[in-house]
C-alpha cells in the first residue's frame, strides 16, 4: 500500500509539475508577444515624433538653402574688375550702358563723365518698367573730387554711395536712382542689403 501511495504521490508532482513548466511556457510567450507588440508600436510612433521634431530643422535647412542659392547668377565685368550677385529671378537679365556727367559747384559745364552700367530684370517691359540697378563707375581721382565736392552729379543734394572700389575704380549707387519707386524697387533694395558686389 505504501509502494502505490508514493507512487500516486510521484505521478500527481509530475503532473502539476507539467502544468507549472506549460503555464510558465505560456506566461513568457504572453510576455514576449506584449514586448514584440510594444516594440512595434513604438518603431512606428518615433518616426512620427522625430518627423515633427525635425520639421522645423528640415524647413529651416531648406530655406538657408534657398537663401544661400537665390544668389547664384554671377555678372561679371572684366573692363573695370567687379562682379555682382543676383537672385535667381533675374536670369535673363540685360545691361544697359548710359553715362553719368559732373558739372562744377554753380556751373552746367560738364567737367567729368564716366559709365552707368544699369542691370535690367528680364521682367521690365515699357508698359511696366523694373527697377533697375545701376552702377556708376568712377576712377579714383574723380571719386576724390566728387568728396571734395569740386563736381556734383545730378540736382541731388547727396551724392552716390559706394558699393566697392578696386585699385583703379570705384563703384557708386546714384543718389535717389528709385526716386520714383518703380516695380520691382523693394526687390532692388534688398538684394543690394546683401553686398552683391564684389570688386577684384
Amino acid at each position: 500500500m505504501s509502494f502505490i501511495y508514493n507512487f500516486k504521490k510521484i505521478i500527481v508532482m509530475v503532473i502539476l509539475s507539467s502544468i507549472i513548466v506549460l503555464l510558465m511556457t505560456i506566461g513568457i510567450s504572453g510576455c514576449n508577444l506584449i514586448f514584440k507588440s510594444t516594440e512595434t508600436t513604438t518603431t512606428e510612433t518615433v518616426p512620427k515624433t522625430t518627423s515633427s521634431i525635425e520639421v522645423p530643422t528640415t524647413n529651416t535647412e531648406f530655406e538657408t538653402t534657398i537663401s544661400q542659392n537665390q544668389q547664384q547668377i554671377i555678372y561679371t565685368n572684366t573692363q573695370y574688375g567687379f562682379s555682382f550677385s543676383l537672385p535667381d529671378s533675374w536670369e535673363g537679365y540685360s545691361l544697359i550702358t548710359s553715362e553719368w556727367e559732373g558739372n562744377p559747384i554753380g556751373s552746367d559745364a560738364v567737367t567729368e563723365q564716366g559709365s552707368i552700367i544699369s542691370i535690367r530684370n528680364p521682367k521690365w517691359t515699357q508698359e511696366n518698367p523694373y527697377q533697375d540697378i545701376p552702377i556708376m563707375v568712377f576712377i579714383l581721382s574723380q571719386w576724390d573730387l566728387l568728396q571734395q565736392e569740386k563736381f556734383h552729379i545730378g540736382a541731388a543734394p547727396i551724392g552716390p554711395t559706394e558699393l566697392g572700389h578696386n585699385t583703379r575704380y570705384v563703384f557708386a549707387l546714384p543718389a535717389r536712382y528709385n526716386y520714383a519707386f518703380p516695380t520691382g524697387w523693394e526687390e532692388v533694395e534688398k538684394i543690394l542689403e546683401g553686398n552683391p558686389l564684389k570688386a577684384f
